[in-house]
């Protein structure tokens, strides 16, 4: 049975389809929070909370002393390969965990139902969770999966490590991904997630991730402490 989507994201998921329908364009102005919660109905902390999402993924943009704006679309820097956060910490001599945050299925958003080539009626599996190396948090990740993918797979299973569960057990070929990168500042919540302070310097990837055969399977939003790790390109 499915869980209950939390409060937060519904929000996020209705002002997005605001955005989506262009009823707030890029460069417009978002109401205040306090508007923006008396219209949908829930506490201004809630409404933060949605307002701090979608401002983390990219979608709006916050700006001291002016309000919250959608956000224009930033330059991307191409990269290649696929990351697997429990491959890249082993292959470093440290011990990869995670701790669960939530896990439940739903209805696919329209950017979710776009990454992951999915029809609105199929379910994906949004998963939000704490990666930790040598128990240090490392990354906040948020990873949206179709449920026709790891339908057969323990919750254990695929949030221990869903890359070596669909190749070990799934027999699935991991291909490649695509991925960008951009800088924010951790959020109140995120800061409490990943024991930095409000206000430190964060690394966005968004990442869709790719069989062999050319099936996207994962879209991830994972927020990486910046002097935890970092990136780097081979040429």
């Amino acid at each position: 049975m499915a869980e209950t989507l939390p409060v937060y994201l519904q929000i996020h998921d209705k002002i997005k389809e605001k955005i989506e329908a262009e009823y707030w364009k890029i460069g417009d102005r978002l109401p205040s929070e306090r508007e923006l919660a008396e219209d949908f109905g829930v506490s201004r902390m809630t409404l933060r909370q949605a307002i701090q999402t979608l401002s983390d993924e990219g979608i709006l943009e916050r700006k001291i002393g002016s309000g919250t704006y959608v956000a224009r679309q930033k330059v991307q820097e191409k990269m290649s390969g696929t990351t697997s956060f429990t491959e890249i910490m082993l292959s470093q001599g440290r011990k990869p965990s995670s701790k669960a945050i939530s896990y439940f299925f739903t209805q696919p958003s329209s950017s979710e139902m776009e990454r992951l080539n999915l029809a609105e009626h199929e379910a994906i599996l949004r998963m939000e969770r704490i990666r930790l190396a040598d128990d240090i948090p490392i990354c906040f990740e948020v990873a949206s999966i179709p449920e026709k993918i790891i339908r057969e797979f323990s919750k254990d299973e695929i949030s221990a490590s869903l890359y070596r569960t669909l190749e070990e057990k799934g027999k699935h070929k991991i291909g490649g991904a695509n991925q960008t990168i951009s800088a924010v500042i951790a959020s109140e919540k995120k800061a409490e997630y990943l024991q930095i302070k409000k206000g430190d310097a964060i690394l966005l990837m968004r990442q869709v991730s790719y069989f062999e055969n050319g099936t996207p399977f994962e879209y991830v939003r994972s927020q990486y402490v910046g002097n935890r790790f970092e990136f780097f390109l081979e040429k």
